[in-house]
């Protein structure tokens, strides 16, 4: 029994990773970029939540969607100021690797130079709460966390195959040039795309501020990291796929903690992704892609 609890609670912290996981996959399935700034948008989110509700004392029904127009905001901006240029001149990925890491950088400056290094404590977002499912004891944020992850999967892939700007998305992906021919908007896709990612960040930072109470400005490097790991591990650009990998991920951190050692658990995450790397490159869901020199 003590077993299923560590799973459960695994999924649980998966499902943060996923959520994060899909803003790197949408991404990268449109302009093949790994936008690693895309885990600040996490603290971002974050801190938005903590202005509203500790420094301005509103409930958390304005809090959330605060931080997810915020969020979705930011990675508009994000793709405006730093990347729509470079996609555009179709400029090297080392370019836009180089810039990522430049964005990320400059939003833990700024956030650290407006609230300054030390953690913030967080609100009570959602109350604490066992909830008894026969023998087992789960705590309320794990089972609201595996509940919203999955509604947001499942809205996201309704939106991606039954939406005007989710077919758009799809052939983008396929082939940028002749989506452009057949009179499609792909600078618009790639901004959207942007603010899809970064509203679904929003959500797993409002999550994680629920299940870990506490904020500072460079929460999003480690998380970020994990769930770009979550990304390669279930296919880079799929959406099930970046759900599979957060969960897989948050169950094996999750045992690692139980059964083995709990300073061993980053040591875990990084030996899964080298020998998914060694074994099946594309991921558990992902398709193999042909370049042309």
């Amino acid at each position: 029994m003590d077993f299923i609890t560590q799973v459960i609670n695994g999924l649980g912290l998966g499902s943060i990773y996923a959520l994060v996981a899909l803003g790197y996959s949408m991404v990268y399935g449109i302009v093949q970029l790994i936008n690693f700034a895309h885990g600040d948008i996490i603290m971002v989110g974050g801190y938005s939540v903590y202005l509203v509700m500790v420094i301005y004392g509103l409930p958390v029904w304005v809090a959330i969607p605060v931080s997810i127009i915020v969020c979705a905001l930011a990675g508009m901006l994000i793709e405006r100021v730093a990347y729509h240029r470079l996609l555009i001149h179709n400029a090297a990925r080392i370019s836009l690797l180089i810039t990522a890491l430049g964005v990320s950088i400059f939003l833990q400056n700024l956030f650290m130079l407006i609230f300054g290094s030390d953690p913030k404590s967080m609100p009570t977002i959602f109350p604490a709460e066992l909830i008894k499912l026969g023998s087992l004891e789960l705590a309320s944020s794990t089972v609201i966390n595996i509940v919203v992850s999955v509604l947001m999967m499942m809205g996201l892939q309704l939106l991606v195959d039954k939406s005007k700007i989710g077919k758009a998305m799809q052939a983008t992906s396929e082939d940028a040039g002749a989506a452009k021919l057949m009179g499609i908007n792909t600078n618009k896709v790639v901004l959207m795309t942007f603010a899809i990612g970064s509203a679904l960040a929003a959500v797993g930072a409002v999550l994680y501020s629920n299940t870990y109470p506490q904020i500072k400005p460079d929460m999003g490097n480690l998380l970020g990291i994990k769930a770009f790991i979550a990304a390669v591990l279930g296919g880079i650009g799929s959406i099930p796929g970046a759900m599979l990998g957060g969960y897989i991920l948050g169950v094996a951190e999750s045992l690692t903690k139980a059964y083995i050692s709990t300073t061993l658990t980053d040591a875990v995450v990084f030996g899964i992704l080298i020998l998914m790397l060694l074994v099946k490159p594309s991921g558990l869901m992902g398709k193999n892609r042909k370049e042309k020199v």
